[in-house]
């Protein structure tokens, strides 16, 4: 494969603080490279580098000539007062392009955007549709080599999948910064991650993400094998020392100066292997009660819409409840219900007497960030109370790898990673029987995302988790309820059964009518009744529609891209709307299989039914 841009010897600061150094890799046409590494290592500045937007201190960068290159950064921003058409559109207009082409390229954006209404306004947009129209807009331009920025932030479940197929089928190579780990797993072929830790300060595999934590495995283990061997050499040559050799030969000064290099060696090797990796341990109540929170028959409306209705279900210690649904369908609200925060519109929620919850939410509303990072942090003083007894504030601050010296700044000067540690930093502090984490995996690095799982493993009290990162989702829970948003709520043994089923029964709900009752999949008695004589005729031929249909739209989708289609704008708009047609028909008779294939599930897979840990 010819390589596209590649660079040596980089290294930049800001200020005193060195993020990286002596960094050196290239990308060639048909990689899609993941970039890991701890908070602070410069991933994102590194990747602003290759894309042109930043210099580097020293070192250089090599593109090939005529390569395309395109960015997509950590927060999409747009005008207020803008169409998604005329993003797009202004993104083009540097673009050499004929007057039927332009409209052609930003129709053809869109659509691989998701987008179905062009004149849909940025200010209108949710976080997760600038994120989409932020891509599209970079894929209106047609790049060689795309950078992207954590894409997956603001993503729900569907945006998620929806950008691992757009990318894995992109005719253009990519480098991807992402915490991810199911969506780097599923998406790249290169892996790369930046740390001090590595003698290069980058480690790079071929293969997926698995693959690359194997290699890394293998490559720490043999890193400690040859730090034991060097620090055994040392030990010998620092005996050869103290017994006071004459350097009077040549053969005496080269084995000190040899001895004096092995000593420095060691010393680098040592420092490269001291890793900061932040301590989370949420402290239990230790309560023994059975049922710590019992929801009944819980209805809950917002904006006119119904979220969820007649939901059910109990939590116990040890019990972890994922929540799981598109943007807008009731998460939030329902983690909110749990608290008490707000009240259910019919139905009880029944809670332990005196019930400590402790409350995550994804805004951080209840971090004060004119606060300074040692009030953040919840010091008394010069003291923390951490299960009974004091801790200094700064041993606390270090155990969430902040330093003494940061204790005097201001929370608003910290990156989000470090204020979602300060916030962990507090809750620890509380004891709980219940925890209620809203997103609480956004902004942190990998590895303090595996402490933080590795800390809801062990907690013994009961917690509802509501997060996009589906590696933790399907790690942590021990059920997962699937929210449609429309009323219907369905428990489901992991997060993979639920992704089967969402599948299955999304629809398209714009392309239906006002009036035309919504397709749910909820857990009432009626919906389990057996099927009917022509139900039962439907559900057998239901494959066989849906494979037609399915060739229908792949026939359409091959036609949106055929070079005398794509350069005639009307063309492609009416290829666009029969595609959007054929989704729609698809859609629906995936809602209608699941619908019938509900009636037939066990009754024990209800809402209702007790969640066991």
């Amino acid at each position: 494969m010819a390589l596209l841009e590649s660079c040596t010897a980089l290294a930049k600061s800001f200020g005193s603080r060195r993020l990286f150094e002596n960094i050196s890799l290239g990308v060639s046409e048909g990689e899609r490279l993941g970039l890991i590494g701890p908070n602070g290592a410069g991933k994102s500045t590194l990747l602003k580098i290759l894309a042109g937007l930043l210099e580097p201190d020293s070192g250089s960068i090599s593109l090939r000539r005529n390569t395309r290159v395109g960015y997509v950064p950590q927060e999409a921003a747009f005008p207020d007062g803008m169409t998604a058409a005329e993003v797009i559109g202004e993104a083009l207009a540097s673009e050499p392009l004929e007057d039927a082409e332009r409209p052609a390229r930003i129709n053809l954006a869109l659509g691989r955007g998701g987008f179905a209404d062009g004149a849909v306004r940025t200010e209108s947009l949710s976080g997760g549709w600038k994120r989409r129209l932020a891509i599209a807009r970079e894929l209106a331009r047609q790049p060689d080599l795309l950078f992207l920025d954590e894409p997956t932030n603001h993503l729900d479940i569907e945006g998620i999948l929806w950008l691992e197929k757009l990318l894995s089928n992109a005719p253009f190579a990519c480098v991807v910064v992402s915490h991810d780990r199911y969506f780097l797993d599923n998406l790249v072929n290169d892996m790369a991650e930046i740390d001090r830790a590595y003698p290069d300060g980058i480690f790079r595999v071929e293969g997926s993400y698995s693959h690359f934590l194997e290699k890394k495995e293998e490559f720490l283990l043999a890193e400690t094998g040859r730090q034991e061997s060097l620090a055994n050499l040392v030990r010998r040559e620092m005996e050869w020392l103290r017994r006071g050799p004459k350097a009077r030969t040549g053969k005496s000064k080269a084995r000190i100066d040899q001895a004096g290099r092995l000593i420095r060696e060691l010393a680098e090797t040592e420092a490269r292997a001291v890793k900061g990796v932040a301590q989370i341990d949420f402290t239990a109540s230790g309560r023994r009660t059975k049922r710590l929170v019992s929801v009944e028959a819980v209805s809950k409306e917002l904006g006119g819409r119904t979220l969820f209705r007649d939901l059910s279900f109990t939590l116990s210690p040890a019990t972890r409840l994922g929540l799981v649904g598109l943007n807008g369908t009731g998460k939030t609200t329902l983690l909110r219900l749990l608290s008490g925060e707000l009240p259910p519109d019919a139905g009880r929620i029944e809670r332990a007497p005196a019930l400590r919850a402790v409350y995550f939410d994804q805004v951080r509303e209840n971090l004060d960030r004119s606060q300074t990072l040692r009030e953040g942090l919840g010091a008394h003083g010069d003291h923390v109370i951490f299960r009974d007894r004091p801790i200094h504030v700064a041993g606390w601050a270090k155990r969430f790898l902040f330093d003494a010296g940061q204790l005097d700044r201001p929370i608003a000067s910290l990156s989000g990673g470090e204020q979602a540690r300060v916030l962990i930093a507090r809750l620890m502090l509380e004891p709980a029987d219940l925890l209620l984490l809203d997103e609480p995996t956004n902004d942190l690095d990998i590895p303090t995302l595996e402490v933080l799982e590795e800390s809801l493993t062990e907690f013994p009290g009961a917690l509802v988790l509501v997060t996009h990162d589906r590696f933790l989702l399907d790690r942590i829970s021990t059920a997962v309820l699937g929210l449609d948003g429309l009323g219907g709520a369905q428990l489901y043994a992991d997060y993979w059964q639920w992704e089967q089923a969402w599948t299955a029964r999304k629809a398209v709900r714009a392309e239906k009518s006002p009036d035309e009752p919504p397709t749910r999949a909820t857990s009432s008695s009626a919906g389990r009744k057996k099927l009917s004589y022509l139900e039962a005729r439907e559900w057998e031929g239901m494959e066989a529609s849906i494979l037609e249909a399915e060739e229908t739209l792949a026939a359409i989708r091959a036609e949106m891209q055929l070079p005398e289609v794509v350069s005639d704008g009307p063309r492609l708009h009416a290829c666009y709307q029969r595609m959007q047609q054929a989704e729609a028909a698809v859609e629906a008779l995936y809602a209608r299989w699941a619908e019938l294939e509900a009636k037939q599930q066990d009754s024990t897979s209800a809402p209702g039914a007790m969640l066991r840990p």
